[in-house]
């Protein structure tokens, strides 16, 4: 008995002991602390006990989370061969290491728990084409797919994440048609990106291209990376998953959901995104995670939108500066009664800026709208009470800055003017390029870019941005943007492209190089107006380029040592091409930053059809000028639109 005894104790022991090591995690997490993504989303990460968990795992912070802890998955793929971890007892073992990384961050202490449920790591044949291994994924798709190719070079390249992310594409269309079943189709964007990450691209899981193009993790700014790589996140920025998602692919998953969402849920109801913002005490509505704020909780902040809180005037309304009772200071866009649908305008710029997430352009904190009989329904016409609240940028507005109207400004150095014209660039190819269908912003100008505490750009004013299908152009009777900016094709035809915003950048480029407004019709008593796209286009044919540059930067303290000559023409020559008047001659906004960057080469500045200028062109270095009404418009409209 005693001998039984022993042997059932020994059974035990060793059943026991053996569990303890299938618990092990098989992960090093050590990358959660040394990689240096943005890790503030999740700072004060608290949802209501009363929220769902479903939609818990839909907020920033876990979304986010789930791209670090993707990171990690990604490399256990490349070592093991396993697209998942092998039990329950592994994945509830990796979260908890997680966590304790986590707290190494001062996060929440039960931000892992709150985000994931274990199951949802566990290895199964039940997610896409029961594929579990590396071989199973060979013997699905063949050695070799566009992924190999498309994911293989350094992601920190935006054309190279750009063809991974359509290589990605390619393969999930096949993974569906191999699975059969749609509803695996997140989970096989899930193994795509873990393939992509961890066994194609021959930098690795951890590398910046990887981090922030393949798993859409902004790098914090004093991390040492190139500024480039930040822009990256357009390529893949996407919205949340739900409980059962095992990994991340945002930008991925973004794209599926546009596409596929509402055929799989029949919604056909606003998303308006995972924003949230616990110091305010917001209301979640029903089927969003952006915050409503109450009025009084307005008014509070802004002292009753008192003139001394008082910003400036914002698109179809006015800003305010305003402390929400937790400290942070926003800015309260109250919206006006205008031309336009406010309704629906205000609905479209909720929706949309909802659904970014980009360093470049301003974050939206969450909204407020009321109507006479207290119904706060966008889809409802009586609402006329419309607020919007955006993060504060202390530095104000490029307009303020480049010409001076702040008093005491001084004029901004050649730094300043190159970072604000490539995080412009980077914005717009966000806009471009990062969602899924495209966003065109119509109004991009020197007031609706705002600096932000460090003197760097992020593009606002959302209220006439239009998403379009990809490839194609929007054709509208209802012309909207500012003169002096406007695509010719746009203003004239009504013809809405990426290209239409690219020449509004364009434009924007030349007043920051010149230091002069795009158009200037100041001189009532003159019977021409200055329009700064054929001054410096007259200036470059003329082979005097550099009399175009703005003096204070040639004639500035530290021109010598920071201020290259050839850099800065280079930027011009960027922003005359991009202000062309003809579309097909203007790059996209990824081949100007690209040339901004010094990656490719400038091509030379292609001649054009008789000009806006037309028939009266006056130029003496300081003065450009062109009829009143524009109308020297001698351009056929094939020849403007090829």
């Amino acid at each position: 008995m005693e001998f039984i005894g022993l042997q059932l104790f020994s059974l035990v022991f060793i059943s026991a002991l053996s569990f303890c090591f299938a618990a092990s995690c098989p992960m090093d997490l050590n990358y959660v602390t040394r990689i240096p993504w943005n890790s503030s989303v999740c700072r004060d990460f608290h949802p209501l006990n009363s929220t769902p968990k479903a939609e818990i795992s839909k907020q920033n912070c876990c979304v986010t989370l789930l791209s670090v802890f993707g990171i990690g998955l990604a490399e256990h793929l490349k070592e093991t061969t396993l697209f998942q971890l092998p039990d329950l007892p592994t994945s509830g073992t990796c979260l908890r290491d997680f966590q304790a990384k986590l707290d190494a961050l001062s996060l929440p202490g039960n931000v892992a728990s709150l985000c994931f449920d274990p199951m949802q790591f566990v290895i199964t044949p039940d997610l896409c084409a029961n594929i579990q291994t590396t071989r199973d994924w060979v013997a699905r798709l063949g050695e070799s797919t566009v992924l190999n190719q498309g994911c293989f070079a350094d992601l920190s390249d935006l054309t190279a994440c750009d063809t991974c992310l359509r290589a990605g594409n390619e393969v999930h269309s096949r993974l569906l048609s191999i699975d059969g079943n749609s509803s695996h189709g997140t989970d096989c964007f899930d193994f795509i990106v873990l393939y992509a990450a961890g066994i194609v691209n021959q930098f690795g899981p951890e590398s910046n291209g990887a981090v922030t193009c393949a798993f859409a993790l902004p790098l914090n700014e004093n991390s040492g990376s190139n500024d480039r790589n930040s822009a990256l996140v357009f390529g893949l920025t996407g919205a949340g998953v739900a409980v059962f998602v095992t990994f991340s692919l945002l930008g991925f998953y973004f794209w599926y959901e546009k596409r596929f969402g509402k055929k799989r849920n029949g919604s056909s109801g606003h998303n308006f995104g995972d924003l949230e913002e616990q110091g305010s005490r917001p209301r979640l509505r029903p089927n969003t995670g952006s915050i409503w704020f109450k009025l009084d909780e307005l008014e509070k902040a802004t002292d009753h939108f008192s003139k001394k809180n008082f910003i400036g005037r914002g698109g179809f309304g006015f800003v305010f500066k305003g402390v929400l009772p937790d400290g942070t200071v926003v800015a309260v866009k109250r919206i006006l009664e205008s031309e336009f649908q406010g309704d629906e305008e205000f609905c479209n710029e909720v929706e949309i800026i909802s659904n970014l997430k980009h360093r470049n352009l301003v974050p939206l904190r969450g909204c407020c709208m009321i109507d006479d009989d207290e119904i706060e329904n966008c889809d409802d016409e009586k609402g006329n009470q419309r607020y919007l609240v955006y993060d504060y940028m202390p530095n104000g507005n490029l307009d303020d800055h480049l010409f001076m109207s702040k008093t005491g400004s001084k004029p901004l150095s050649w730094p300043q003017r190159k970072n604000i014209i490539l995080d412009v660039a980077k914005g717009l190819a966000y806009l471009h390029y990062g969602v899924k269908p495209a966003i065109y912003h119509r109004d991009i100008k020197a007031t609706n870019i705002l600096l932000d505490a460090d003197m760097r750009a992020r593009v606002s004013d959302f209220g006439l941005a239009k998403q379009s299908r990809e490839g194609q152009s929007h054709l509208t009777t209802r012309v909207a943007g500012t003169h002096g900016y406007l695509a010719p094709e746009y203003a004239l035809y009504g013809q809405l492209t990426e290209k239409s915003d690219v020449y509004s950048f364009g434009v924007v480029v030349l007043e920051i190089m010149c230091g002069r407004k795009a158009l200037d019709l100041s001189s009532s008593s003159s019977p021409r107006a200055f329009l700064i796209t054929d001054w410096a286009w007259s200036l470059m044919k003329a082979g005097k380029v550099d009399e175009a540059l703005d003096r204070t930067l040639i004639n500035g303290e530290d021109s010598v040592n920071s201020n290259p000559k050839a850099i800065m023409e280079r930027f011009l020559q960027v922003g005359i091409l991009c202000a062309h008047v003809m579309v097909a001659l203007r790059p996209t906004i990824l081949e100007a930053l690209k040339m901004l960057e010094g990656d490719i080469e400038v091509p030379p500045i292609p001649d054009r059809p008789m000009s806006l200028a037309h028939p009266s062109i006056y130029s003496d270095g300081n003065a450009f000028s062109i009829s009143p009404a524009l109308s020297g418009l001698q351009l056929q409209k094939g020849d403007m639109l090829r």
